[in-house]
């Protein structure tokens, strides 16, 4: 799962900008602190950007039948 919130930080606490899903009620989570870059994205344009990388992602697989296994000298033989 991957989302993305702004948060203040005071007093050494995050405040949220916005409630986070009850999916993740009693749930640890990881946090990644960015700092505000210089440019004027907001951060939503980052999350558009990130999903439409993995639309595009998405657009390169392919179904492999399930007993298929990956055979990395395969590769190499030729």
């Amino acid at each position: 799962m991957l989302q993305i919130i702004q948060a203040t930080c005071t007093n050494g606490e995050l405040i949220l900008n916005e409630k986070l899903s009850s999916e993740l009620e009693g749930k640890t989570i990881q946090i990644m602190i960015l700092e505000p870059s210089e440019s004027t994205q907001p951060i939503d344009s980052q999350e558009l950007k990130i999903q439409q990388f993995l639309a595009r992602v998405n657009n390169y697989s392919f179904p492999v039948p399930p007993d298929y296994k990956f055979n990395r000298e395969e590769i190499y033989d030729r």
